[in-house]
């Protein structure tokens, strides 16, 4: 079933259920207020009748009395305490000989429902029992076919059907109506998914109204969606590209000496040694990078942290360690408070630094500082080299993927130009920031920025 159809559907029997039951109120109040008027009317007449039998004690002129107060379609009597009647006058036999006579020491009014010529005739029939009246002991009995009740009722009931039919009529039209403009952007969400499904091409929901409804922040959302699957596309294709240009020179050169070796043999020992030193060498070169391709890889989805409390102080001092005894450089680490604690991802962290650190062996010849500091804000480390520097132009494209500012030294020093990049994702991920300062042949400075709401004291 449609949605379309559910909706118009459902508004419609919500709407019959709430008439049906307005419409009960309606002829329940109605019913209750008229019986009530017309009781007051007739105990209003018994009232009268009594005052002047109080003044009139002659048979014929009760009688003549009762004559003058009675209606069409109705009796009037009196019942004596015995259950007999002393006086009765009525213009319709059938209705006084459906009714029995029935004393009462206070008054009450019924309302019966009763059969006269195989029709049903609704019937008030009001009881006031006669006081202070000496001459006579007894009440006062009167009888009336609501007639105009009848009438009343039907005609109530005829607007209130017709009423309840045109109301769902009109909701069925105007659920119709309004549920298409529901769902119109639905379909076109709708139409555009298939489009997408079909060609493989994301699209965006194209919004002509802007209703701010919840519609509108559902197509929003979606826009949102395609355009981060797009971007992710993009990135993957240029991934894909981009680590396609890197392994081609490698395996290129593997192949070159791979091919030479072929037809040449060993033969010819200095060259087999340099065919296998090269092979060798571009084959770690591509297992590096096959590495650093999928840390890029992994930083690109959602990565959960394995925080904790770490002290960069004993980190750097760790570091620092292992990298002297491998590059034999002088690498000096300054602080001035310890311990410096901060809540932090310690492999991420500790990853950063070795970017830092290659970079500036690859690119300097002389020492290289580590800089720890800590303010209010931020956890601060910084890295600084004394040794080719960067362009000025070229630092805003430094932590672009594969970057790299002098190719042809970096492809000597087995650079890929993802190591910025991927430590600048890392310190994004812990809501960081990293600034580098540089000027040729005057050294670079990287910074790197912790916020206090990852540090503790």
């Amino acid at each position: 079933m449609r949605i379309t159809l559910k909706i118009n559907l459902l508004t419609t029997a919500w709407m019959l259920f709430i008439l049906i039951l307005i419409n009960f109120v309606v002829f329940i109040l109605f019913m209750t207020t008229t019986v009530n008027m017309e009781e007051d009317r007739v105990f209003q007449k018994a009232v009268d009748i009594e005052k002047n039998i109080r003044n009139n004690d002659r048979a014929d002129q009760i009688k003549s009395d009762l004559k003058n107060h009675l209606t069409e379609k109705s009796y009037i009597r009196i019942v004596q305490p015995d259950g007999r009647i002393l006086y009765e006058i009525t213009n319709d036999k059938e209705l006084a000989k459906k009714v029995k006579g029935k004393y009462v020491h206070t008054k009450e009014a019924t309302r019966r429902a009763i059969v006269i010529d195989q029709k049903e005739k609704q019937v008030l029939i009001v009881r006031v029992p006669i006081e202070n009246t000496p001459h006579l002991k007894g009440s006062i009995e009167i009888g009336e076919e609501l007639e105009g009740l009848e009438t009343r009722k039907d005609i109530l009931l005829w607007i209130l059907g017709v009423s309840t039919i045109l109301a769902v009529i009109l909701s069925l039209l105007s659920g119709k109506w309004i549920s298409n403009i529901i769902m119109r952007p639905i379909s076109n969400m709708i139409n555009t998914m298939e489009d997408i499904e079909r060609s493989g091409v994301p699209k965006k929901i194209i919004i002509l109204n802007d209703t701010k409804d919840e519609l509108q922040t559902l197509a929003n959302t979606f826009n949102r969606m395609i355009d981060r699957l797009e971007d992710n596309f993009a990135k993957q294709s240029q991934f894909v590209s981009d680590a396609s240009h890197e392994l081609k020179t490698p395996l290129t050169v593997i192949k070159s000496y791979a091919n030479l070796l072929r037809r040449h043999g060993l033969e010819d020992k200095e060259l087999a040694d340099e065919a296998i030193q090269a092979i060798h060498s571009e084959a770690t070169r591509i297992q590096k990078m096959t590495e650093t391709f999928l840390d890029v890889a992994s930083l690109e989805k959602e990565v959960e942290l394995d925080l904790e409390v770490i002290n960069l102080v004993l980190l750097c001092q760790d570091i620092l360690k292992q990298m002297k005894e491998v590059y034999k450089r002088e690498i000096t680490l300054h602080f001035e408070q310890s311990p410096v604690l901060i809540v932090a991802d310690e492999l991420k962290i500790k990853q950063v630094i070795i970017i830092l650190l290659d970079n500036a062996i690859k690119y300097s010849s002389g020492r290289i500082d580590i800089f720890l500091e800590k303010n209010d804000v931020n956890a601060i480390i910084r890295v600084k080299d004394y040794g080719i520097g960067i362009p000025e132009e070229e630092i805003e494209n430094i932590f672009e993927r594969f970057y790299r500012v002098d190719k042809a030294r970096s492809r000597e020093t087995g650079g890929s130009g993802l190591g910025l990049h991927i430590a600048k994702k890392i310190i994004k991920l812990h809501k960081g920031e990293i600034k580098i300062r540089s000027k040729e042949e005057d050294g670079t400075e990287v910074e790197l920025f912790l916020p206090a709401s990852f540090g503790i004291e």
